[in-house]
């Protein structure tokens, strides 16, 4: 997102992305190994069989819910960062025009796993009540066109654009956002100067949940590295009497004055 006065967010999904590549491979492994006794057609199969189906819709189901939770959460931080920015109209970038594109089974189901129409849906119920007007508008060519020159760019290998003939260099995401927010529904877009690119990023991480996703590496919530101390487990601190945590040991007086017990 590029909003007003030079401020970005950049709402990462690597999480979610992962999350749909782990469950992918635990599918495939789990349906390898039980394949040989998996019913004929026609057959009820055993009961061990039903149990490994009942795991299997368990598993799945977990799945659906993480992602839709991670999801909810990437809008809600949208919304609420355009709530403190003031913003009373989003410009969306509608993307599903890829969906018609044959591009192989695999990528294919990378495109299905994006699942737009539901993230689209989610983002305009939720600026929708919070008095947020959303605009679709397309986004081809935002990407892949300097900002400063408005010339074609060859596409990136990472997240980095670089333009060759105005030495231009951005976040690939945050320059189509600011590219998006001068466009208009129908096409079209303001004049060349409108283009207000970011100059503060805020960075968040969508599916902080998802098992294995940690803090950003630039979340400034993170704390810094000489307050973190040791990489292992946290101790308690010593007893200001001394660095052992055992009770001390009472020492007896085996020689004793006269008079004392």
């Amino acid at each position: 997102m590029a909003g007003p006065d030079g401020e970005a967010l950049l709402v990462s999904g690597r999480a979610i992305r992962a999350e749909h590549r782990m469950h992918l491979a635990d599918t495939k492994a789990r349906r390898r190994g039980v394949a040989r006794r998996a019913p004929k057609p026609g057959e009820k199969g055993s009961r061990r069989w039903r149990q490994y189906r009942r795991r299997a819709r368990l598993v799945e189901g977990r799945h659906r819910r993480r992602v839709c939770q991670a999801q909810h959460e990437a809008a809600r931080t949208v919304v609420s960062w355009a709530v403190r920015q003031r913003v009373g109209v989003l410009h969306v970038g509608d993307p599903r025009g890829v969906l018609d594109l044959s591009a192989g089974r695999r990528h294919n189901l990378r495109l299905r796993q994006w699942q737009i129409g539901r993230l689209i849906q989610i983002l305009v119920d939720k600026a929708t009540l919070a008095g947020i007007s959303v605009r679709l508008v397309d986004e081809r060519g935002t990407s892949s066109t300097c900002p400063a020159c408005r010339r074609r760019v060859p596409k990136p290998r990472g997240r980095t654009l670089s333009c060759p003939h105005c030495a231009f260099s951005g976040h690939r995401d945050l320059v189509a956002a600011a590219s998006i927010a001068t466009r208009v529904p129908g096409g079209g877009s303001t004049t060349p100067a409108a283009v207000v690119l970011p100059e503060v990023v805020t960075h968040r991480r969508a599916g902080r949940h998802l098992p294995g996703a940690g803090r950003s590496r630039r979340d400034p919530r993170r704390p810094p590295r000489a307050a973190q101390g040791s990489v292992g487990p946290r101790r308690p601190a010593p007893p200001p009497g001394g660095e052992s945590l055992a009770p001390k040991a009472r020492i007896h007086n085996a020689h004793r004055k006269p008079g004392e017990r």
